[in-house]
């Protein structure tokens, strides 16, 4: 087939004009980039003009796409124009699909197929070139690729040709990166009438998407096709959910000559087919899908877009390790995108559903996957690649370093590389199965275990969308039991009440086991639902869970999450794949694993902990022993003798808790703190301080040794810390503080009477006054430096004078008090002359 039969022979699309200059530039270099608009006809009619190109040499053309029903699409397309049937000159790859023959030079691949044929062959035999097509989506499968092919180009196939294309990416940025000349088509797009909704209109509809979405879509749909006398209506919206939820709003709503279709990667082919083939004579229709039509399909007869203005992002955490689907405003480059499929093939219209005020608010572009996603898959091929610093390789943009070492960090944890980074011969294993890490692990080792079938079919569910679908589409979220959808898989059990099957799933699911079945060599079909938590717990070891409560789990991280835990006959332990993380994370998917397993098959990551600490119900020290999961608890016996020192340290910990002022402290350890507190005072030099900011401070010196072989509060409250606190002196010092700060002092009367230390900075004496008759001065402590605050008392133990200076008391003011005392003590003696009276501890009659 010569150029000179091909080209003429190919449509008349934009792009062809294109074709002669991109041809040249590709005879020149082995890197080009071609920026041409959606529509242009790229897909299709590049590949087969690359046939004809003298640097071939019959080798083949791969075509990436970023989707399995563009890839089927773009190969049926082309081999439409060859008049062949596919499997011919053009064939296909996708995951459980790959139509080629012998014959075929232009395979259309999705982009995770490229990764598996460089792994298997670097030097990409008989490949002369690869396409990467709507390189904008910049898709982590595509950034990967890109990746590999460079290096594969610059060290063994200096020959290669790589071609990027895209529609809205920054050609000549891109261009600049890989040093390669920028091809630009000018494209043929026609002009699209674009409306937006007025602010109160969108502010009616409410705040959250799905909400707004299922409010605002279904009456713009209605008006659209009453406004617009023909043409084809593509409404885009961001999931599964609100496709559903807007059908059924629709559903018989439309008048007898519109047909509503579905669209999505989910949906059987057929349907897909269908929903992208033209209207039929005499009829319009209506087409609900994801961003799958954003480009590279072009739907028949569109000439009206409805573009809901949101998008469902996958969101990688790397605090929790965890990726979850957030739903988005769309960037201006995807909305740019949905506009132009009205004005493919001919003048169209665009109903945004937001605010020409919201449109300037929405980001340039969406950020590339490679910046947000989950990197485990990415960093195992790299070590299979043999690079294990990802920055030597050419990347548009670099893969961030956290969630690079989260994917090593998972990776070795899953055995599939070691320490060095070096890929195990299991890690090889699960990389060629076409899986995530964890589910290629699950079914590996669940082979391994002898359960290959149950890993196959719990591996197909875990990678589909659920099988199990709500009646009602605004139920909450479905039924958590992985078990169950084992069961309903192996056609064990009923359907569950609320719940219906959704049969595509389903069928994909059965196809997709089948096919793991065949790649892995398990020639038994019988699923065993009973292994599904320990299968499961192997694929996430990460997200293992104990339950807590009714309705709450512990996570093997030790964060808490919500889970029916009713629903599993309150098992202890589960095996948990997907988590809801927010300000309330949920468990949406997990099936019992027990307590046997997890000693069996994990007992590498469990250790044994001896657990010493005070219970403050009980007042007491409790030891126990742990057999820990991170942290689950998979078994916990009492500790008959625990470490001694493990015992006094947490008795102690329990002490300073509660406080130096609530230990148990004896009337005679408090006066000893007092007197030793003046002390220090009067000369700090010479004697401790026993505040309790320092006794705080210094517990484990003056009370820890004392602690030992004790468990409670009730043996503390027996030490005796008087002698505690006087243990810390010398014997001279104990008898220097007796004769500095005495406990008490003799009174003429004769009585011995207790000082009060209280106020370091002031002791007191108090006492009876007629019990100081004839004492002249007042007394002296602290070797005769520090005189006492004397409290006088009447019979009747009241303070009727304070003084420092009895002297002078006895000369001015106790006269004064004789008076008053006189009257309300008469049997008492209240002599004229104090200081030549006798001293009396009672009445007259009784003087003692």
């Amino acid at each position: 087939m010569s150029s000179t039969r091909l080209l003429p022979n190919l449509p008349d699309l934009p792009v062809k004009e294109t074709l002669p200059r991109l041809l040249d530039a590709l005879d020149t270099h082995t890197r080009v980039v071609l920026e041409a608009p959606p529509g242009a006809g790229k897909t299709t009619l590049v590949p087969l003009a690359l046939l004809e190109a003298s640097w071939r040499n019959e080798g083949k053309i791969l075509v990436l796409e970023p989707r399995r029903l563009a890839t089927r699409a773009a190969a049926q397309r082309m081999s439409d124009l060859l008049d062949e049937d596919l499997g011919q000159t053009v064939g296909y790859w996708i995951r459980m699909e790959h139509m080629v023959s012998s014959k075929t030079r232009i395979e259309v691949v999705t982009e995770g197929i490229l990764t598996r044929l460089i792994q298997d062959d670097p030097a990409l035999e008989g490949i002369a070139a690869i396409i990467f097509d709507e390189f904008h989506e910049r898709s982590l499968q595509a950034d990967l690729g890109l990746a590999l092919a460079l290096d594969a180009q610059a060290v063994l196939r200096p020959d290669l040709r790589l071609l990027v294309m895209s529609a809205t990416l920054d050609a000549a940025a891109v261009g600049n990166w890989l040093e390669a000349p920028v091809v630009r088509s000018e494209g043929r797009q026609f002009p699209v009438e674009t409306h937006y909704l007025p602010n109160a209109a969108v502010a009616a509809a409410g705040n959250r998407p799905t909400e707004r979405l299922v409010n605002l879509v279904p009456k713009a749909v209605r008006e659209a096709l009453e406004k617009e006398e023909e043409g084809d209506i593509l409404v885009f919206l961001p999931g599964m959910g609100e496709i559903r939820r807007v059908a059924q709003q629709l559903e018989g709503k439309l008048g007898p000559y519109v047909d509503l279709h579905l669209l999505h990667g989910e949906l059987a082919l057929s349907k897909q087919l269908a929903a992208i083939a033209p209207a039929l004579a005499g009829r319009r229709k209506v087409v609900l899908t994801t961003s799958i039509a954003e480009t590279s399909l072009t739907i028949e007869g569109v000439k009206i877009v409805i573009d809901g203005g949101f998008a469902r992002v996958p969101r990688f955490v790397p605090r929790t390790g965890l990726t979850t689907l957030e739903t988005l405003p769309v960037s201006q480059a995807a909305a740019d995108q949905r506009r132009g499929r009205a004005g493919r093939l001919g003048p169209g219209i665009c109903y945004r559903l937001w605010s020409s005020a919201d449109q300037l608010q929405l980001s340039d572009r969406q950020a590339p996957e490679i910046c947000e996603a989950d990197l485990t898959g990415l960093v195992l091929e790299l070590a299979i690649w043999g690079v294990k610093d990802a920055t030597t390789l050419k990347w548009l943009d670099t893969p961030p370093p956290a969630a690079l070492a989260l994917g090593r960090d998972l990776l070795q944890g899953l055995e599939a590389i070691d320490a060095a980074g070096n890929p195990t011969r299991h890690g090889k294993a699960l990389a060629t199965l076409g899986l995530s890490p964890r589910l290629g692990h699950l079914v590996v080792r669940g082979s391994e275990l002898g359960q290959g079938a149950t890993a196959c079919a719990l591996a197909a569910l875990l990678s589909e969308r659920d099988i199990l679908k709500p009646v009602q589409v605004s139920r909450p979220s479905p039924l958590p039991d992985l078990h169950l959808r084992l069961e309903l898989l192996s056609g064990i059990r009923p359907p569950t009440p609320g719940f219906v099957v959704d049969e595509n799933t389903l069928r994909r699911v059965r196809e997709q086991a089948q096919h793991l079945r065949q790649r892995i060599r398990e020639p038994e079909k019988s699923i065993h639902p009973d292994a599904t938590g320990l299968l499961t717990a192997l694929a996430y070891p990460d997200r293992m869970a104990q339950r807590e409560s009714s309705g709450k789990v512990r996570l093997v991280t030790g964060q808490r999450a919500g889970l029916q835990t009713e629903l599993f006959g309150e098992a202890a332990f589960y095996g948990v794949a997907h988590l809801e993380i927010g300000k309330y994370p949920r468990v949406l998917l997990a099936a019992p694993v027990t307590k046997a397993e997890l000693l069996e098959h994990f007992i590498e990551h469990i250790e044994q902990v001896q657990e010493v600490r005070w219970d403050a119900a009980a007042a007491r020290v409790v030891a126990r022993q742990f057999t820990r999961l991170g942290a689950l608890v998979v078994e916990e016996t009492a500790l008959a003798k625990p470490d001694p020192e493990l015992v006094a340290e947490a008795l102690l910990q329990a002490l300073q808790e509660k406080g130096v002022e609530r230990l148990p402290w004896s009337d005679s350890a408090l006066r000893t703190r007092q007197r030793l507190a003046f002390l220090h005072q009067f000369s700090p030099e010479d004697w401790p301080e026993l505040s309790d900011q320092e006794l705080a401070n210094t517990m484990d010196l003056w009370l820890g040794p004392h602690l030992a072989g004790m468990r409670s509060m009730e043996q503390v409250s027996r030490l005796d810390f008087n002698e505690i606190l006087l243990s810390s002196l010398s014997w001279e010092q104990r008898q220097e503080m007796d004769r500095l700060a005495p406990t008490h002092l003799e009174v003429p009367s004769g009585s011995r009477i207790a000082l009060d230390y209280s106020d370091p900075a002031t002791p007191v004496l108090a006492v009876r006054l007629q019990e100081v008759f004839g004492m002249l001065d007042t007394p002296r402590i602290g070797g005769g430096k520090v005189a006492l605050l004397i409290h006088l008392l009447s019979p009747a133990s009241r303070p009727v004078q304070v003084t420092q200076d009895l002297r002078s008391f006895w000369n001015n003011g106790y006269f004064e008090v004789r008076k008053d005392l006189r009257g309300r003590y008469p049997k008492h003696h209240w002599p004229e002359d104090p200081l030549s009276a006798q001293p009396t501890r009672g009445t007259k009659k009784r003087p003692q």
